[in-house]
């Protein structure tokens, strides 16, 4: 590999001088600096940034580890994210578990070994011992999507309960009362709380509530609920997903179907991505702000590292809001 004394001699320099072309260029005359730029340009010359850090004691760059990239809701959340750390002159590298327990332990090791800055995390499992094994490293986290009240950290989170009741009122409200909800995988806390809310509204009211559990977050699992619900009797005329990707989904297997939505059932999401306002039938769903929360907690692990004062863990919690659309919209 071409060192910093492969581009000293190269340049006629010192090899401090090299260092302050790349490090602190404003100490090194025009001329000077020219002649080193050339060099480096010519060798191929890269800073090992595993090195400088290793003197400096800190790292400028901060991983993000969320559920699914394939998730919108995630891309819009690492957007936010990165714009903050960018700001303040920080890297991120984005990992994805894929709702995997077994990746996100793999993500999470490997991320200690590096010695990160520190981690934007939103869990698969919040009761696995990977990641109060992580905890133990010392490497900073701030939990993003979800709230760990048993791991020492700040958290940026969305009430998921209010987020469910706020769904399921607007279907009871609007006259509904053979309800589905397709959820997601139950090992998934937001899953929990967002049924946990939906329960809470119907329960003592004249509404049966029926739960069909799928295993991925995804539209693929949509259409699979969506099979299901074809064959149940009664067929509910209102269903509420746990995300915007399932009720893609479940709205593509009733428009194949020749259902009616939402004339014969009513369709609510949950995130408000982009593709909800945008289908066939706008859906009606429950917004996130997601990039809201991707830079509220890269804001707050990037002021928990900067050593300026000393650190105190803030649990933030936004409330969502029900964006209603075509998909539940009764005509009057």
């Amino acid at each position: 590999m071409v060192g910093i004394k492969d581009v000293a001699r190269l340049a006629g320099v010192s090899i401090g001088t090299v260092s302050n072309v790349v490090n602190r260029p404003q100490l090194v005359s025009d001329e000077t600096r020219r002649r080193v730029q050339s060099a480096i340009d010519e060798l191929g010359y890269v800073r090992d940034e595993s090195a400088r850090q290793l003197r400096a004691g800190s790292s400028r760059i901060m991983a993000l580890l969320v559920l699914d990239l394939a998730n919108p809701f995630f891309v819009d959340l690492a957007r936010g994210a990165e714009e903050a750390a960018h700001e303040a002159g920080l890297n991120v590298i984005t990992c994805n578990s894929g709702q995997r327990v077994e990746l996100e332990s793999s993500y999470l090791s490997m991320l200690a070994e590096q010695r990160v800055r520190g981690v934007l995390l939103s869990p698969v499992d919040t009761a696995g011992e990977r990641l109060h094994a992580f905890a133990r490293s010392g490497i900073p986290r701030v939990f993003v999507d979800r709230t760990v009240p048993e791991v020492q950290g700040s958290s940026v989170a969305v009430d998921d309960v209010t987020g469910g009741a706020l769904a399921a009122r607007h279907l009871a409200e609007t006259g509904h009362r053979e309800i589905a909800m397709v959820n997601g995988p139950a090992v998934l806390a937001q899953c929990r709380d967002r049924e946990s809310g939906a329960r809470s509204v119907l329960e003592g009211a004249d509404v049966r509530l029926s739960v069909l559990e799928s295993a991925a977050l995804d539209v693929a699992s949509g259409r699979d609920a969506g099979a299901r619900l074809l064959g149940m009797s009664p067929r509910p005329t209102a269903v509420f997903c746990a995300n915007d990707l399932l009720a893609l989904g479940l709205l593509q297997a009733m428009v194949a179907a020749g259902v009616r939505v939402p004339e014969e059932m009513a369709i609510v999401g949950y995130d408000d991505i982009e593709f909800a306002g945008a289908a066939a039938v706008p859906l009606t769903s429950v917004r996130q702000p997601a990039r809201k929360l991707g830079r509220t907690a890269a804001e707050l692990l990037i002021a928990e590292t900067s050593g300026e004062r000393a650190v105190r863990h803030r649990r933030l919690v936004f409330q969502p809001e029900l964006v209603v659309r075509d998909s539940t919209r009764v005509s009057r």
